[in-house]
């Protein structure tokens, strides 16, 4: 198994651990953290958009590429099984539409997830096609709803104006999934490392 991304090697000083970020080509960005404090054990998960991976610091550079890979695999494979597809968005696009905006009467074509770290959502109008971020999985089903909502309002209405806002104020939990989203991104500019870290190195 290949790991189709420019990896970024971590280089710790001292007692902490060092963590750098990577860019990833389809799942946002990897960080893979060398702890001086982890001896054997590894660990993957998702945070944010990025996927973290936490690996013992005297781990060689040959198993390194053996194992990041293969965490890869199996956060991937997790995310599938938990997040709701493609066809159960689009349910749910059609089921807020008939609720919420019964007058538009356009629908995707295809929802898909995507590593977005700027956007929530975005659609095309052109070819009727939303896309998701994948921070959004595991996210309150409200919160979820709501960019969902909002980029299908974008199928009729193709800017932010007073008349989509007029729409989208229709969601009855607007407000709450407004501060759940502005939370999420304050905890991901106060937590998320820096894009390099001093004495990174690049494989």
């Amino acid at each position: 198994m290949t790991l189709n991304h420019s990896i970024t090697h971590s280089l710790g000083d001292g007692d902490g651990d060092v963590e750098s970020t990577l860019p990833g080509i389809s799942e946002g960005e990897i960080v893979v953290l060398r702890s001086k404090r982890r001896k054997k054990s590894i660990s993957a998960y998702r945070q944010g958009g990025r996927i973290i991976i936490s690996i013992p610091a005297r781990m060689s550079k040959a198993d390194e590429r053996s194992v990041i890979p293969e965490m890869i695999a199996k956060i991937r494979a997790q995310e599938a099984d938990e997040s709701p597809s493609e066809t159960i968005l689009l349910d749910r696009v059609t089921q807020l539409l008939d609720l919420y905006a019964p007058e538009i009467t356009q629908r995707p074509q295809s929802i898909n997830w995507r590593a977005m770290r700027e956007r929530w959502g975005s659609c095309t109008s052109v070819d009727a096609t939303i896309r998701i971020s994948d921070r959004l999985k595991g996210a309150p089903a409200y919160a979820l709803d709501y960019v969902l909502f909002h980029e299908a309002i974008h199928l009729h209405h193709f800017d932010h104006g007073p008349e989509f806002k007029a729409v989208l104020a229709r969601f009855p939990e607007e407000g709450r999934a407004e501060a759940y989203l502005e939370g999420f991104e304050a905890a991901e500019r106060r937590y998320m490392p820096p894009t390099v870290l001093p004495g990174a190195q690049v494989l």
